[in-house]
């Protein structure tokens, strides 16, 4: 009887360590499925809005093109449209895309 208590007390704890090596890896799975690529993604487009400087054109959040004429630290002003009237600020973090000026 005292034999089968052991041997029950036994594989409850490998079957504890079983868990916590199945907690590990899942964890693991999950940052590098999840968290990493998220992180590569905000240094890009942190990289991106660095590296923005007057007269390049962007694509915003709402899908509009328009030409940086202006920059300041969180704010840029974007000119849109041809006929040069609608200039709007903005935040740095609702540029999409940019594409450098030639």
């Amino acid at each position: 009887m005292i034999g089968a208590l052991l041997a029950a007390e036994g594989s409850s704890g490998s079957f504890l360590i079983l868990i916590v090596i199945w907690v590990v890896v899942i964890g693991g799975m999950m940052y590098f499925m999840s968290y990493r690529p998220q992180k590569k993604e905000r240094e890009k487009t942190e990289a991106m809005l660095s590296a923005l400087e007057l007269g390049d054109s962007v694509l915003t959040t709402a899908g509009f093109y328009g030409v940086v004429i202006d920059i300041t630290d969180e704010i840029v002003v974007v000119e849109f449209g041809s006929n040069k009237n609608c200039r709007i600020p903005m935040k740095k973090s609702s540029i999409v895309e940019v594409e450098k000026a030639k």
